[in-house]
């Protein structure tokens, strides 16, 4: 079955780092892969490392005709059974087709995206019931609609991170955040939360639109020593692995595959009660949770795990079964499969 996937995108974003893991994921099941996407140097070399034909085109603004043009050529020359559009960009640019056209376009969504800009979509791809729902309700038709779980890939082999390296004592409790530095993400509510906690330090792993601001912040509180911006980093594993426990503080969420990433690396995990997030944790059995811009609340579960490491391998335990049980690459791609066999029958009757 051969698969092309679109991707516009930013710079980084989870989304973005989703769909790359995903496409590497597909070639490794047995998928035939291809992908279109905006120029990266992070993205295009993974994807060409891992052996996948890549094609690099500008996805512009609405003047920019060249982009579904060149989309359009590369699907007749390529002859995919499925396209899959990732976020809004991807499947505006995807181009007018006759209904008889040999492949189906499915659209991932991953957010609350206007219905508008999927007009040549024949099928959508979830990552949470409460997507599903909202297009349900923006009316599309639910036959054409499937749930599927984001699966949390991290690097399988890594080589262990010194606390050392980022000027953290050994002794520190290590609270990391895996994100965008944006004001959705509320990594000024953890940089709050842990103001008086002692010994407690930040990693936040990302970049964003949010960086001088947010280190303006941990100077005005006086936490510069505590708190590390570690850029955007590809060693996810590496680093859930050397911290103490992983926080996802998120205001707006569609789903967080952080969390998932937590439970697969065996971290505590903290979490806030955002849209997606909400709908598949479970508060005092795989994580502890709070509401949204609770400081209080998060600097409590902070110290409740600071302070007890029984507590943290209970939520490990219970996280790790949740991923294995739903959150797994493997689930995900028979899931995918699944789907993919299901349109292609729809398309031969």
């Amino acid at each position: 079955m051969k698969i092309i996937h679109v991707l516009a995108g930013a710079p980084t974003g989870g989304a973005e780092t989703a769909c790359i893991d995903t496409c590497i994921a597909m070639s490794k099941h047995g998928f035939d892969v291809e992908v279109i996407t905006r120029p990266n140097n992070i993205r295009v070399p993974r994807l060409k490392d891992a052996g996948i034909k890549t094609y690099t085109l500008p996805f512009g603004g609405k003047i920019d005709s060249y982009t579904p043009w060149r989309i359009k050529r590369i699907l007749k020359k390529s002859k995919p059974d499925i396209v899959q559009t990732w976020m809004s960009r991807a499947a505006d640019k995807m181009p007018h087709a006759p209904a008889s056209k040999p492949y189906k376009v499915v659209s991932r969504l991953g957010g609350y995206y206007k219905i508008k800009y999927f007009k040549n979509t024949d099928y959508f791809m979830a990552i949470t019931p409460d997507i599903k729902r909202h297009l349900v309700e923006n009316g599309v038709n639910p036959d054409t609609i499937r749930h599927i779980n984001n699966f949390a890939e991290t690097e399988p082999h890594f080589t262990r991170i010194s606390r050392a390296d980022l000027d953290t004592p050994e002794d520190a409790k290590v609270v990391l955040t895996l994100s965008r530095l944006h004001e959705s993400k509320a990594l000024d509510t953890l940089m709050h939360a842990a103001l008086d906690l002692d010994n407690v330090y930040l990693w936040l792993a990302g970049e964003g639109p949010d960086r001088d601001k947010l280190q303006k912040l941990a100077a005005e509180l006086g936490m510069t020593e505590r708190i590390k911006f570690l850029g955007w980093r590809q060693d996810r594993a590496a680093l859930l692995a050397a911290a103490d426990i992983c926080c996802f503080p998120s205001r707006y969420e569609p789903f967080g595959t952080v969390f998932v990433q937590a439970w697969a690396n065996k971290t505590p995990l903290i979490v806030s009660l955002a849209d997606g997030p909400k709908q598949f944790v479970r508060d005092k059995e795989d994580c502890l949770a709070f509401t949204i811009d609770d400081t209080e609340s998060l600097s409590n579960n902070i110290k409740l795990l600071r302070d007890n490491a029984a507590l943290g391998q209970d939520l490990v335990e219970n996280g790790y079964k949740r991923y294995c049980e739903e959150f797994s690459v493997e689930k995900t791609m028979e899931a995918y499969q699944k789907f993919y066999d299901d349109i292609l029958a729809q398309g031969t009757k």
